[in-house]
């Protein structure tokens, strides 16, 4: 989905409240009753969605074994990187020269190599996750989400490189520093 879909999505199911100070600003008139019960039940399913979710991460960090978690975090940040296009092109931009690979991401991260390792960073300081589904639940020292994005990145880079690469979290705002920063050891 590209950023443009995704405001688009976000403005639609989430946006009930903008939506109906446009309608009343455009001079439509008043938000129905059908509409105010279909934004409510947005809302109800939203919150249900971030508990779900802040339960089963929960649950993870209590219960898994930490290469379990990395497994299941590995997946959901190969997803993410499935569902944003341009993600992929970064990917596809960078195919197999790190150089351009770097330019690619310029574009969206602050990035810079050094040596054999590739700084990502999101900004001296970060205003917080990015994330929409990190965004709702509280942070924790040892963030289990964090591993989603470490994943991302690294599916970017082994897709773009073809080659398997390692990439470390040096800090991140979840996990209570001042912004994300990874590092890849190419």
């Amino acid at each position: 989905m590209e950023r443009r879909e995704a405001l688009i999505k976000t403005l639609k199911y989430g946006g009930c409240i903008a939506g109906s100070i446009l309608i009343n600003s455009t001079g439509s008139g008043a938000i129905t009753q059908t509409q105010e019960t279909d934004c409510e039940t947005i809302r109800e399913e939203k919150e249900f969605i971030q508990n779900w979710l802040s339960d089963l991460l929960n649950t993870m960090d209590e219960v898994l074994d930490d290469e379990t978690k990395d497994k299941l975090m590995a997946g959901c940040g190969k997803g993410c990187y499935n569902r944003f296009k341009f993600k992929q092109d970064i990917a596809a931009y960078g195919h197999r020269d790190l150089d351009k690979l770097i330019e690619a991401y310029k574009g969206n991260f602050e990035i810079w190599r050094q040596d054999e390792k590739v700084h990502i960073r999101y900004g001296e300081i970060s205003k917080g996750c990015y994330c929409p589904a990190a965004k709702y639940r509280e942070p924790k020292p040892n963030d289990i989400h964090c591993e989603c994005t470490r994943n991302t990145h690294k599916t970017i880079f082994e897709t773009a490189l073809e080659r398997p690469v390692r990439i470390d979290i040096i800090e991140t705002v979840r996990r209570g520093g001042k912004t994300c920063h990874f590092v890849v050891k190419v």
